[in-house]
């Protein structure tokens, strides 16, 4: 048994709450692990990786709404079971204990979370940031305060969010010194998902993406905190990267995100390609992609906090290129389109089989 925690950095939002309870949900069969890669044949019996069981949760957050509280507005807006929450009440109310107020001091994210690996006798945490996304800045921003903080600790670092994170030079010096792996950036769970299945099959067709635009309604928290300029910007230009690596050129058209605050936890892409054929014929497709954002993140945060603990444990250090399927701006230089991510994620894991032996 290999006890490792997951560090959520804004621990008490729509994403980590549903993490939290999505994963004691199916470590008490309540529920099955729909989402979770690491749960397909291939992954899941990957050497190191934490067993479901093994996962101890804390986090830091700004926000002081109970846990619970946050869970039974997430059944009020869809997202969540209310028979799984009650089921699951007691042990929130515990990891309500392991939280901690949110800072942007580097010593204090470093004491909180070696303060909760000694408490829990953790063999190693993952801190991953699920928090808001922030305008781009100079100087060091929170969430690579938190990364600092992380790799003080001894502690590897996952960016689910496109903010600047461990990408920051002091970050990465840290990442370096200490000898700690991390991933990012910004989860890949709807329009961007899509972008990387389709792309391809215009690329592999030698068909001429003359457009792409997309626009995208957000509710919720996500979807408030995207409607500062700023931080709107930072997310558009995650999401337009995909395009032009997989097609080798920028089409025509762009992605725009409105906040709606009446749809909640739920998101809406619309998207508009045109695109030329043989002797230059015109066509055209679109597409509609009505998700629950939180639903479909919470899976991949947890598939990333294994991987990540995993690869702790085995002595790898630096980016985590391998992830790159698991984010829509991912580090480092690396397939785009989704199904060679997918080849890209497989054959590291298989490899840690072939050293094991």
């Amino acid at each position: 048994m290999v006890r490792t925690g997951v560090w959520l950095v804004g621990a008490r939002g729509s994403v980590a709450v549903t993490t939290m309870v999505g994963t004691l949900a199916a470590r008490a069969g309540l529920a099955e692990p729909v989402g979770c890669v690491t749960e397909l044949p291939g992954l899941r019996d990957a050497a190191a990786l934490p067993a479901l069981n093994d996962l101890v949760f804390g986090g830091h957050d700004t926000s002081s709404v109970p846990l619970v509280k946050k869970a039974h507005a997430l059944v009020g807006s869809g997202v969540l079971p209310a028979a799984i929450v009650e089921a699951v009440a007691d042990e929130l109310h515990r990891i309500e204990a392991c939280l901690r107020p949110g800072t942007t001091s580097i010593e204090q994210v470093a004491a909180d979370v070696a303060g909760f690996r000694e408490q829990h006798r953790l063999d190693r945490v993952v801190v991953v940031n699920v928090s808001s996304t922030e305008p781009s800045s100079d100087g060091l921003p929170a969430s690579s305060r938190y990364a600092c903080g992380a790799f003080t600790a001894g502690c590897s670092y996952v960016d689910f969010t496109p903010s600047l994170g461990a990408r920051h030079p002091e970050a990465m010096r840290l990442a370096v010194h200490h000898g700690l792996p991390y991933a990012g950036n910004d989860g890949k769970t709807g329009e961007t998902l899509l972008k990387s299945v389709l792309a391809p099959m215009f690329a592999m067709r030698n068909l001429r993406v003359r457009s792409w635009s997309g626009t995208n309604l957000l509710g919720g928290g996500d979807g408030a905190n995207l409607a500062d300029p700023g931080a709107n910007a930072v997310k558009v230009a995650s999401k337009q990267r995909v395009l032009r690596e997989i097609l080798g050129y920028e089409p025509e058209g762009g992605t725009r995100i409105d906040y709606v605050p009446d749809i909640g936890d739920l998101k809406t892409a619309w998207d508009l390609i045109t695109f030329s054929g043989f002797l230059g014929t015109r066509m055209r497709l679109e597409f509609t992609w009505h998700g629950c954002d939180s639903a479909l993140a919470a899976p991949l945060v947890i598939d990333l906090a294994r991987l990540t603990a995993a690869a702790h444990s085995r002595g790898i250090s630096g980016p985590l290129t391998q992830l790159a399927f698991f984010f829509k701006d991912p580090i480092g230089v690396v397939p785009h389109a989704l199904p060679d991510q997918w080849r890209l994620l497989c054959d590291w894991v298989s490899g840690w089989a072939r050293e094991t032996a």
